[in-house]
């Protein structure tokens, strides 16, 4: 049963934390080198990005430089209450809007990927991560955890930390987190 307290506690800390992140993406903050250096240690690894939308800080430059070292993919989401899949992105990959407007490959190719960009609407500096709402992403790092290790690179702008979140015991944690201003580690 949904503890109706813990879901009023999340939505109103996203409310929170999207009036932040729209004021920092409002002022022009660019993502920074940070993600690249990050990224740059994982070279050849199989990557997951996402395709940034509204106000969500841009990884696609760090995908971009990544593409030309390994796999890099992009979410594609199935059907809700799922898992996401991911599919082989590169710069050049047509694209087509897909489910809640996320664009997707027009040919998608799946791909698995041990290091994920995620994205999210606020992160504590102890790890905790507050999504949209619908547990895609804490499904699927449960699910590939479950089979080998997986970094979760949390990527956002700065204005989106938060001293605490509320949290259930199903929220998977981030292991790193990248903001413009550097790089947090839990």
């Amino acid at each position: 049963m949904i503890d109706a307290a813990l879901t009023e506690a999340k939505a109103e800390a996203r409310r929170a934390a999207f009036a932040r992140r729209k004021a920092a993406h409002a002022a022009g903050i660019g993502p920074g080198p940070c993600l690249g250096r990050v990224l740059a240690a994982h070279r050849g690894r199989p990557l997951a990005g996402y395709m940034p939308m509204r106000t969500e800080i841009d990884p696609l430059p760090a995908m971009a430089e990544a593409a030309a070292h390994g796999p890099v993919g992009v979410p594609v989401i199935r059907e809700p209450g799922q898992p996401l899949d991911f599919a082989l992105w590169t710069p050049e990959t047509e694209m087509v809007a897909g489910a809640f407007g996320a664009l997707i490959p027009a040919d998608p190719q799946p791909m698995v990927p041990e290091v994920l960009i995620v994205p999210l609407v606020a992160f504590t500096r102890a790890g905790a991560r507050l999504g949209y709402g619908g547990g895609f992403y804490d499904r699927t790092l449960e699910a590939l955890r479950a089979t080998r290790p997986t970094l979760a690179i949390g990527f956002a702008y700065a204005a989106q930390e938060a001293p605490a979140l509320p949290m259930e015991p199903t929220d998977q944690p981030l292991d790193l987190i990248v903001t413009e201003a550097g790089i947090i580690e839990p």
